[in-house]
């Protein structure tokens, strides 16, 4: 099983820092912890984009509480790692009832310090369907070789696969699917946008926003309305993040 996840060869298509790597962090890429563990320090990345967050699913060995914190032990058929989720002063943040020796959903960002990596949770759920552990595995290959496709795409044809799908050299069924929902223009972009962001918890309005700085805020809550009245788009964990219902 750990060669199907081959850290090797995620570090080998990860690259470090520098001036080389200039793209913005930005989505939640599944990984296993291994992946997490031999993960460039410079941060996490796939193919030559840099993500922002992680998902892991794994068991809680271990939860240790403090005034300040509280750190869960994790682990899954590859490795072990802590992370931790931090309790605001004022209280705010409620700490989660996750059973030990059970499976949970974890959401967040890598940290290193030391030379030892841990995770900064951002969301933490208990799963309670097996089925969700061979779907986040799934989902781990699934980002892996979708990267990977998509850097071959960007070399071999010479386009960016998030850009307007209607300019000339883009994707050749962009226009029958764009007849198919009845988008054309900045719809399609958006909605092509929506639908090739590999994450968790879909893609964020304020990542729409940055890919696309020609729309307007306004219009791009109208495109948003409208591919969500027509059952094209769904929201996630919050109205900020949306996946596409074809994806």
């Amino acid at each position: 099983m750990n060669d199907s996840f081959g850290a090797g060869g995620f570090n080998a298509t990860a690259g470090g820092g520098g001036a080389g790597n200039e793209n913005k962090a930005e989505g939640v890429l599944p990984l296993v912890i291994e992946q997490v563990l031999e993960s460039s320090d410079g941060g996490i990345s796939l193919f030559g984009h840099q993500y922002a967050m992680i998902t892991l699913v794994a068991i809680i060995r271990n939860v240790d509480y403090s005034s300040t914190k509280v750190t869960y032990q994790l682990e899954d058929h590859t490795g072990r790692i802590d992370a931790h989720l931090w309790i605001e002063d004022d209280g705010v943040t409620s700490t989660p009832s996750i059973v030990p020796q059970s499976y949970a959903r974890v959401v967040g960002s890598v940290r290193n310090q030391g030379g030892s990596k841990s995770i900064m949770i951002f969301k933490i759920d208990q799963i309670n369907s097996p089925n969700e552990v061979t779907t986040h595995l799934l989902e781990v290959l699934h980002a892996r070789y979708k990267g990977e496709e998509n850097s071959k795409r960007k070399v071999e044809g010479g386009f960016d696969t998030n850009a307007n799908a209607t300019s000339n050299g883009g994707f050749m069924e962009s226009d029958s699917i764009g007849a198919s929902l009845g988008l054309n223009g900045k719809q399609l972009a958006v909605y092509k946008a929506i639908k090739s962001h590999v994450s968790d918890i879909g893609i964020s309005r304020k990542e729409l926003q940055a890919k696309f700085s020609h729309i307007s805020p306004s219009e791009m809550q109208s495109i948003i309305d409208h591919m969500g009245q027509e059952g094209m788009i769904y929201t996630t964990v919050d109205t900020d993040h949306f996946f596409c219902v074809d994806a």
